[in-house]
């Protein structure tokens, strides 16, 4: 069986010139026999005609899909801001009720809850940055910062645990 290296829009046009060709050439009411069925040239036609038919509603559907983008295009950045002012109207009437924002499918932000690193950078730095300001005045002490750039975590496991009783 050979393939069909021609695209949709070739095919409708072939359907198209064979239609041609079937009214001109076919005009008897003898049946056609074709892949083990035989047919009228007014069913070869029709059958053609399918073809085209198909291939026409796929193109006017794309047509308007492709109308309907540039519609959500153009009015898009509008209505998202109109959404997020109406967002922010309702936080704003409603404050931090949860109950009330989950109607709106709203959900209150929790804050982020930082790493074991970060906490222990942060400790590291608050202890450098306290023990290289010790006794000068407050702007001087505003002008130091400590100078920790990286902590690194070491595990440390328990050996065994030694209970001495008195």
């Amino acid at each position: 069986m050979a393939t069909n290296n021609l695209g949709k829009g070739r095919v409708a046009d072939r359907a198209k010139q064979l239609i041609a060709g079937a009214e001109t050439l076919l005009t008897g009411t003898t049946p056609v026999a074709l892949a083990g069925s035989t047919f009228t040239p007014s069913e070869i036609v029709s059958k053609l005609q399918a073809i085209v038919k198909l291939r026409a509603d796929v193109e006017a559907s794309q047509a308007t899909t492709k109308a309907k983008l540039a519609k959500e295009a153009t009015d898009m950045p509008a209505l998202l801001t109109f959404m997020r002012a109406f967002v922010l109207h309702v936080k704003a009437a409603h404050g931090t009720a949860p109950d009330a924002l989950a109607a709106y499918g709203i959900h209150p932000k929790t804050p982020a809850r930082p790493t074991i690193e970060a906490q222990t950078a942060a400790a590291a730095k608050r202890k450098a940055t306290r023990a290289a300001r010790h006794t000068m005045g407050s702007r001087q002490r505003a002008a130091i910062k400590g100078d920790v750039t990286g902590v690194v975590i070491a595990p440390v496991t328990a050996a065994g645990l030694v209970v001495k009783t008195p």
